[in-house]
């Protein structure tokens, strides 16, 4: 048969998979803009490929650039799309990926309470994945980038931390790993000095340089960012001379290149470095260049200590003890926020597990035991449905069921209500609906149009029929007889389930065996 996709081998992440890590590598070098082109001009060709698992990661990539360059509405839309379809796959590391990381951003946005109601389920999701799999540790690694925005600096780090040891096999994946703990243990530390945990805040600094050198030394981090990090470990753990000749080496040709998150990194370790050497007007510089490059107000926050604290150093007086003393205020505060937003992530863990208990009670309660289908409760729901839309009702009855029950035992029919079940459901997509009435009695929600729930019939109808039933019981054997209708303007559901009953009947009056969808 013909096809107009081009051969591709198969992949797990989609034949183009190496497209979508372009866009990728982008974003891991700090080339956000570049990320967002690239994306723009490969989603298109790879969605007429037919290829959306690489569309999928193309998308992933589209919103981490979004991230970086702090356009969140547009992150969290591209966010969204991606957990939609995750969801509708039931792919559920991929659907635990999208919830952190659109709890990120709306923790960036200030939509805290979602953001935390989102990383809650995530952590839910996570829980019934193995540990070890390759979506768990993806999924792990933005769970720790959501606690980071949340200031849940423990929940971040002891997910990096795991994310580092998952990829013990894969060098590029650890190296990736081990710079995002890296910058967020030094973040940790800067908030921790902020609130005179020094000592602590030491501890942070030394690991992040302890991760961090060995990567620089190899040359194994292939980004500017491992010497940005680099270089503000090294000045807040007393290596000036060695951090500022980094720093200054760096400023220039990251800004020239795009690399702003870089850049801002580069700039703070450089200003720290001059203010402790004394060259104030210079550190000045650098504390305001960072501070331009800073899109989040989390971010602005450090920038404007650095610059309280040299104006308390370079100008000693009322006025510049004043104002540091005012930020220094300020990042108390915050800091005792971030205590009660470990609180609400708990309340907000409780909430899902209600949650997910009362949806798991309700998912039973709508469903059959024998067959595993929904039940009638189901059925009664998608029948009052006030908008039917696109919706076609297919009624299925097994001919003769009373005859087989008498005959072979009722264990034997309990087994063939299990085959014709499982038949239906392979038949069913992504939206459609399959239902057991009771009895012998079963239903179909397709969402497509008359003639194609036909088709649909015809087809089961031909499995069932073709099926050895002598496997079960000698001398069995089992058909269906269908009735099939669509629903029309100003039709309700009872309307629908009326013709397509009709239908049914109409089927058996002509033989049995057959699907009637008569107008």
């Amino acid at each position: 048969m013909a096809t107009s996709r081009l051969p591709a081998l198969v992949r797990p992440y989609g034949p183009f998979q190496e497209l979508a890590l372009r866009v990728h590598d982008l974003t891991v070098q700090g080339r956000n803009s570049e990320a967002l082109a690239l994306a723009d001009r490969l989603e298109w060709v790879v969605e007429r490929l037919g290829d959306e698992r690489t569309a999928g990661m193309i998308w992933q990539g589209r919103m981490y650039a979004l991230i970086s360059l702090g356009r969140l509405q547009e992150a969290l839309a591209t966010g969204e799309r991606l957990l939609e379809r995750h969801r509708a796959a039931g792919v559920r590391g991929g659907e635990a990926r999208a919830l952190a990381d659109t709890a990120e951003i709306l923790i960036k946005l200030g939509r805290l309470d979602e953001g935390l109601h989102r990383l809650a389920n995530a952590l839910r999701v996570l829980d019934g994945l193995p540990l070890g799999n390759p979506r768990y540790v993806a999924a792990i690694s933005s769970i720790s980038e959501a606690a980071r925005a949340a200031e849940l600096y423990e929940l971040a780090d002891s997910s990096a931390a795991y994310a580092v040891e998952a990829f013990a096999l894969d060098p590029a994946q650890r190296v990736a790993a081990e710079l995002q703990r890296a910058e967020l243990l030094l973040e940790w530390g800067l908030r921790l000095e902020h609130v005179g945990l020094v000592e602590e805040a030491d501890g942070k600094f030394a690991k992040a340089v302890g991760l961090v050198r060995p990567l620089v030394a190899a040359d194994l981090a292939d980004a500017p960012l491992a010497t940005a990090l680099l270089a503000l470990g090294l000045v807040k753990t007393g290596a000036v001379e060695e951090a500022r000749a980094a720093a200054a080496a760096l400023v220039v040709p990251l800004r020239a290149g795009g690399h702003e998150h870089e850049a801002r990194l580069a700039h703070l370790a450089y200003g720290i470095a001059l203010r402790r050497g004394g060259d104030w007007a210079a550190a000045r510089r650098e504390f305001l260049a960072a501070a331009e490059l800073a899109p989040l107000s989390p971010q602005r926050l450090i920038f404007q200590y650095e610059l309280a604290h040299l104006a308390a150093v370079a100008e000693p007086g009322e006025a510049a003890g004043a104002l540091f003393g005012a930020v220094r205020a300020q990042a108390r505060h915050l800091w005792q926020l971030r205590q009660e937003r470990r609180s609400m992530l708990r309340q907000a863990r409780r909430r899902v597990e209600l949650e997910a208990a009362r949806a798991s009670a309700d998912r039973a309660a709508a469903q059959d035991a024998l067959t595993g289908l929904g039940n009638r409760r189901q059925f009664d729901r998608q029948l009052d449905r006030r908008d039917l839309g696109s919706v076609v009702l297919l009624l299925v009855d097994v001919d003769r069921f009373k005859g087989i029950n008498d005959r072979y035992s009722h264990g034997t029919g309990d087994r063939v209500l299990r085959e014709v079940a499982a038949v239906l459901r392979a038949h069913c997509r992504e939206d459609d609906v399959a239902v057991r009435l009771g009895g012998d009695e079963f239903a179909l929600f397709l969402r497509c149009d008359l003639a194609t729930a036909a088709r649909v019939g015809a087809r089961i109808r031909d499995v069932i029929a073709a099926r050895d039933w002598n496997e079960l019981a000698l001398g069995l054997r089992v058909t269906l007889s269908m009735g099939v209708a669509a629903p029309t303007p100003g039709m309700t559901g009872r309307d629908l389930y009326d013709l397509a009953d009709r239908h049914l009947y109409a089927a058996k009056r002509g033989g049995r065996d057959r699907v009637a969808a008569a107008a």
